[in-house]
């Protein structure tokens, strides 16, 4: 009887979370592991409209890969897309370019069956929006920000004139992006300003990664990742990044923070990321977050208590919001 209670879940997606109207063109996105996800969404979506397609592929080799073109050329007639896929495909030029054309979309990058019945998709979307949109405003009117943790993190950067990213788990209009049940907002600092050391101590939700059990720290100089250091889980994320043979990936592509209280570090990547409490550096890919780098792979780093101060102003700290919205 649990495809009754992931059901639930599934009408939240479809019916909340992306606003699906009748006649409307749906496309499902996904990959073989993922088939059941896509199922249920596909469920929930065909009570709507009878427009509903599911395409499937292979699982990506790294996040942030580009799918298969059959995948490309699917997503020109959509217009919302839902993603239930092993690897992240949400920065893949694809569906920037399907953001472009105006179609809806929301990513559910690694998606569990549980994740339709508890934990991030209990949050009220609506009435967490204003704290993720003003978060977004103070991402767009900064200029320097600095952030630390008590893992270590010590990171400054430049994102003068860089649009902030408010992803609210909410698609209902025409070129929006979201990732459900991930609340989290998001800049892309200003290429090569980046510079200090990033020490991930709560989770690396890629590379079938997960919860770290370890710190992992990234030393950073003029925007790029110069080194690794960690034990086991730290030298896989060094190998996956140098076997790319790309400068690109090393870029430091975003700064976030986790703004739904309803999600926990678990080792999934929409689950961990949208934790209140904690921040992650996105590293490879900005281009569907405000930059210009576009790298094979897009990974986040997530840690705890972070304290972010913007422009001498301190907007969290030790994990605490102090901004008011």
């Amino acid at each position: 009887m649990k495809e009754v209670m992931m059901a639930k879940g599934a009408k939240k997606v479809v019916e909340y979370c992306a606003n699906l109207q009748p006649n409307e063109r749906v496309l499902i996105v996904t990959d073989f592991p993922q088939q059941h996800v896509a199922k249920c969404v596909a469920e929930a979506a065909y009570r709507i409209t009878d427009q509903v397609s599911v395409i499937t592929m292979p699982p990506r080799e790294v996040d942030g890969q580009q799918p298969t073109q059959c995948v490309v050329d699917a997503m020109t007639g959509a217009d919302v897309m839902f993603m239930p896929v092993t690897r992240s495909i949400t920065h893949a030029p694809a569906v920037k370019a399907a953001l472009q054309r105006g179609a809806r979309v929301l990513s559910m990058t690694a998606f569990s069956d549980d994740m339709f019945i508890f934990g991030g998709i209990e949050a009220d979307f609506e009435a967490l929006a204003a704290r993720c949109k003003k978060m977004g405003e103070i991402w767009s009117a900064g200029s320097k920000i600095h952030l630390t943790t008590p893992g270590g993190t010590d990171l400054t950067a430049d994102i003068s004139g860089r649009p902030g990213n408010a992803h609210t788990g909410l698609a209902r209009n025409p070129g929006e992006f979201t990732t459900c049940p991930d609340i989290e907002s998001s800049v892309s600092p200003v290429t090569g300003s980046a510079e200090g050391i990033i020490v991930a101590d709560a989770s690396i939700p890629y590379f079938e990664i997960g919860v770290l059990s370890e710190p992992v720290k990234f030393m950073v100089e003029k925007g790029k990742v110069v080194n690794v250091e960690g034990g086991k889980q730290a030298q896989k994320i060094k190998y996956m990044m140098d076997k790319q043979h790309n400068e690109a990936v090393y870029n430091i592509a975003q700064i976030a923070v986790g703004l739904n209280p309803h999600c926990r570090i678990c080792g999934l990547d929409l689950e961990d990321e949208g934790t209140y409490g904690t921040a992650h550096i996105g590293i490879g890919t900005s281009t569907l977050i405000g930059g210009e780098i576009l790298a094979p792979m897009h990974f986040d780093g997530l840690m705890y208590k972070q304290t972010l101060v913007i422009d001498g102003e301190t907007i969290f700290k030790d994990g605490e919001a102090l901004y008011k919205y």
